[in-house]
């Protein structure tokens, strides 16, 4: 995860290193007319991390033969439409379904016989998502423009193993709920080209609701709330 966010911040970087070639072009400003529109579309690819927010049990240790565990972000990437709807200058009320498609990690380890061993449990999941964001951007430097975004994300777990019969599978799984609610925050810039504008975009979604299946078994029995948490970095391109 961490090597994800020095790239992002490595390319806003060099965003900002560009805005002053952006402000001496005012006199050959691209698509003038573009904020004018009420509505536009568009499409984002993106990638992501993901990971959890782990709340334990008082007594998660089972007597200490629980050590710990340890969150594992996993990498993933996303597709999504984009339909923006532009009531007032500079505000825009954004409308982004698509595919989000996510894997996570939690890391397990115990004492067991004198010995510690190490379990990874991997949830992996295709989510459905659904989110409204609210986006405020300054106004346009020549062929550049700063924004701010808010809202929220509901997401359906096409891939959601909540009824898988662990006799069947042979081993215990994480399972997770089919759906979730996140609040999301972020921000970016866009960048006017003679035929489409161009964004850079980093957002973090927070979890809100406990997607943990408590099931008794040693892997579920420590955790009192397990909820998301996802970095997501999106190239966006409207027209």
């Amino acid at each position: 995860m961490i090597r994800l966010k020095k790239i992002c911040f490595t390319l806003f970087v060099c965003a900002f290193a560009h805005t002053a070639a952006f402000s001496q072009a005012k006199d050959r400003e691209n698509l003038g007319n573009f904020d004018k529109r009420f509505y536009h579309f568009g499409f984002l690819l993106s990638a992501n991390q993901s990971s959890f927010y782990v709340d334990y049990k008082p007594d998660f240790t089972f007597g200490d033969s629980l050590l710990s565990i340890e969150n594992v972000p996993q990498a993933g990437f996303n597709l999504a439409l984009l339909a923006s709807a532009n009531p007032v200058k500079n505000v825009n009320i954004r409308f982004v379904p698509g595919l989000s498609f996510q894997d996570r990690g939690l890391n397990y380890t115990f004492i067991e016989d004198g010995e510690t061993k190490s379990y990874l449990k991997r949830t992996e999941s295709v989510w459905l998502q659904f989110p409204l964001l609210l986006k405020l951007r300054t106004n346009r430097v020549g062929n550049f423009a700063a924004y701010a975004l808010a809202g929220s994300t509901y997401g359906i777990d096409m891939q959601s193993q909540k009824d898988v019969n662990e006799n069947v599978a042979g081993k215990i799984i994480i399972k997770l709920q089919k759906t979730d609610i996140t609040l999301d925050a972020g921000g970016g810039f866009d960048f006017f080209l003679p035929y489409f504008k161009f964004g850079l975009e980093m957002k973090t979604c927070f979890g809100m609701k406990d997607i943990l299946i408590h099931e008794v078994n040693q892997f579920a029995d420590p955790i009192s709330k397990l909820r998301s948490r996802t970095f997501v970095f999106s190239l966006t391109f409207e027209g």
